[in-house]
């Protein structure tokens, strides 16, 4: 009998929102800093699932800038009405809350539309059954009584052949816990009498949770679920195998059966959330017309019984790329859109060039509403780490000069990452691995952010040849560097513990990222580092 293991989709892809149309599921994540965005999937049985597009690229005029990592794009919602894909969502590198559409999900999607009318983050839409369109949001909109106004959610109608409220903003919901922090990413539903709301709150990281309410009026002020929240892992301390669930989503079946997905980290220890926050899946019951999360034990689960649907598995991710195509895999991605055209894929390479921008800049505060910075983007190409255990490899051909580097860098939030670089020392071409890591009290988007960056030569070789193999293989919590003149004779440089680059304080909102890199750190250069493949095994 087949079964759902989760996460249905690893790695770094949270924020997940789904939609069905007929037979076919599609669902959205979140990109954050990452180009192109917005990674869409198709399944035709909730269990496998394969991407189609980035539903965000240069095609549509997509803005995004590196800063922290944790940044830019967040929580989509995805939506389908009359022959037509929604996608709402806020960009803060950009413009704020923006909608595209598309009549075909694998693309081309729309020019953004820009949303000056809907405030706060993580706005949904909701289509009634009589296919008007609401837009739901979160602000500083509901009153305690005392004149004060905290968080809550709010729901409008809105006309969505113009991207324009058609009416004001109604209060429809506080939070399910007095007091509750961050109740965000509402979506609305109707289901048989009654609306229903499903919120998250708690805060993203390890309080996080999920939490329902329902009226009969769409406008009422909704009832709230005495059994709430219905999903959290919080009560289960940090031995739990699955963290932070929440942020959920639900749909139903061709069927009538009834799956919400949602976010949740998995962890090492309790704490090292090196692979961010993931997709995953739990069957849905209702009783007493209440929607039961996981049903006999309230908890997300790594496997369930299988949905029942006609399986279709697809080809999974490649491991290895050698370069052939000039246009780069889906899984590819970029940090920040990359303006100038440092990088050339093709011809059995993969170049990048030693272009001034380094890896690993000063960390800036938040700030919201400035024009777009077109030099904001990182000379990194890389892949989502979807394992705990991996092994990471490339072929570069490279002689640096000056203040020039390249190799293969591991990349978490917050300035936390590793570099396996070649690099020229004192004159003398040397292999190096380099710590960075970064201290700061508060997050970027609060005032008064300050933060200090540190640098550290862990482990250094002298190496003169032009190409070298350079491997990464991640077992627990250490990462093993190696390096040699072919895959068949690698030695390890060095041993170093993978927890300094994902620290508690990093949290878990960006996921681990792993590619190749070249800079002039702080010059621009001609010269360029040539990677001959590159390969991922998780």
């Amino acid at each position: 009998m087949s079964e759902i293991k989760n996460p249905i989709i690893p790695g770094y892809y949270p924020d997940p929102s789904i939609c069905r149309v007929g037979d076919d599921f599609y669902l959205a994540c979140s990109s954050f800093e990452l180009y192109p965005g917005i990674p869409l999937f198709h399944s035709k049985d909730l269990m496998h699932w394969e991407q189609i597009c980035n539903i965000m690229t240069a095609d549509n005029d997509f803005h995004i800038e590196e800063s922290y990592g944790a940044n830019g794009v967040m929580a989509p919602t995805l939506r389908y009405c009359n022959g037509i894909f929604y996608i709402i969502n806020a960009n803060f590198s950009d413009k704020g809350n923006f909608i595209v559409t598309a009549e075909d999900p694998a693309g081309p999607w729309s020019q953004p539309h820009y949303l000056d009318d809907v405030p706060g983050i993580d706005a949904s839409l909701f289509f009634d059954d009589d296919g008007k369109c609401y837009v739901i949001g979160t602000g500083n909109v509901w009153d305690n009584g005392t004149g004060v106004m905290e968080r809550g959610i709010w729901l409008a109608p809105y006309d969505i052949e113009n991207f324009r409220m058609a009416g004001e903003p109604v209060t429809i919901f506080n939070s399910a816990l007095r007091g509750a922090a961050s109740p965000e990413s509402p979506h609305v539903y109707h289901i048989g009498d009654y609306y229903y709301l499903i919120i998250a709150e708690g805060g993203t990281e390890h309080y996080h949770s999920v939490a329902v309410a329902r009226s009969k009026e769409l406008f009422g002020f909704y009832e709230n679920n005495p059994a709430n929240p219905i999903m959290t892992h919080r009560m289960m301390g940090t031995r739990a195998k699955i963290m932070n669930v929440g942020h959920a989503d639900i749909v139903d079946t061709p069927d009538g059966k009834w799956y919400a997905v949602m976010l949740a980290s998995r962890a090492i220890e309790g704490k090292y959330k090196s692979l961010g926050r993931e997709t995953y899946l739990c069957p849905v019951e209702w009783e007493w017309d209440w929607p039961l999360f996981s049903p006999e034990t309230g908890l997300l689960q790594l496997s369930y019984e299988g949905t029942g649907l006609p399986e279709t598995v697809y080809e999974p991710e490649a491991a290895f790329d050698d370069f052939d195509s000039e246009t780069p895999a889906l899984y590819w991605t970029f940090w920040g859109r990359p303006y100038s055209k440092y990088y050339k894929f093709g011809d059995s390479r993969l170049d990048i060039r030693c272009i001034a921008r380094s890896l690993v800049t000063p960390l800036e505060p938040v700030q919201l509403g400035i024009p777009r910075r077109f030099d904001h983007y990182k000379p990194y190409i890389a892949r989502r780490q979807r394992e705990f255990d991996f092994t990471a490899a490339t072929e570069m051909t490279f002689t640096p000069a000056d203040t020039e580097s390249a190799g293969l860098a591991l990349v978490q939030a917050f300035n936390h990452q590793y570099h396996f670089e070649r690099a020229v020392v004192e004159g003398r071409q040397v292999l190096q691995v380099v710590l960075y890591t970064a201290d700061f009290q508060s997050l970027p988007f609060l005032p008064g952010f300050e933060s200090e960056t540190h640098r550290e030569v862990v482990a250094s070789v002298p190496y003169d040849a032009e190409t070298v193999v350079l491997q990464v293989v991640s077992k627990d919590k250490e990462y093993i560097f190696s390096y040699g003149a072919s895959k068949e004779e690698l030695q390890e440089l060095i041993t170093v513990d993978a927890t300094l680059i994902n620290p508690e304080k990093v949290g878990c909102m960006a996921g681990t990222m792993i590619g190749m890199y070249a800079t002039g750190n702080g010059k621009d250069s001609d010269n360029k580092a040539s990677f001959d493949w590159f390969s991922l095994e998780q």
